[in-house]
């Protein structure tokens, strides 16, 4: 493998610092439930700050990819696998905004938002949408409970595109012999 095949150190790092996120993000769901229930809240706000955190990232690394164009893949794949490897990237890049938009949306709609303030990491206060705050409580509730369905229903498609992502990853990595891992790493062999 050519170095012109391996992405670029700062597409690397967006693809990890992301990934790292939204991993992060899916412990804090798991483990919620399992701890007292003093414990929630702040790990709901760690929740929030991580996906912030994460949109602020994805866009980064997408005004970087596109304004760089990715490595050509190996010529070995097959013409399905080449389709079936961009839409599931597109999925992922339209799931990594719709993840944390949904989640502050709903956020803002939450009935106690305007008692809590957000702080991101707890540095400095992360505004919600104003527009979102200001509806009638029927309606604002409304909204909570449709972005809180709509955010559960797209951290499940994200479950489903990852999983997918990481088996084609280690398919070419490991059954087609494609040294595909070290396009995505900051070690390994080049050539």
């Amino acid at each position: 493998m050519t170095d012109a095949r391996r992405y670029t150190a700062l597409a690397i790092w967006f693809h990890w610092l992301v990934a790292l996120g939204i991993i992060a993000n899916i412990a804090l769901v798991w483990i919620w439930p399992n701890v007292a229930d003093e414990q929630v809240r702040p790990l709901i706000n760690f929740h929030k700050s991580l996906g912030i955190t994460v949109l602020g990232l994805a866009i980064m690394r997408l005004l970087w990819r596109l304004t760089h164009r990715p490595p050509a893949l190996p010529t070995g794949y097959k013409a399905w696998e080449v389709r079936l490897s961009h839409w599931t990237h597109v999925a992922l890049y339209m799931l990594i905004f719709a993840m944390p938009l949904t989640g502050w949306i709903m956020d803002s709609a939450w009935k106690g938002a305007a008692e809590n303030p957000m702080y991101l990491f707890g540095l400095f206060e992360w505004p919600r949408i104003g527009f979102i705050m200001a509806l009638d409580p029927a309606t604002k509730l409304a909204v909570h409970d449709r972005f809180g369905e709509a955010h559960e229903v797209i951290g499940n498609l994200v479950y489903v595109l990852v999983g997918l992502h990481i088996v084609g990853a280690l398919k070419h990595q490991l059954f087609d012999r494609e040294r595909q891992l070290e396009r995505m790493w900051f070690w390994g062999k080049t050539e």
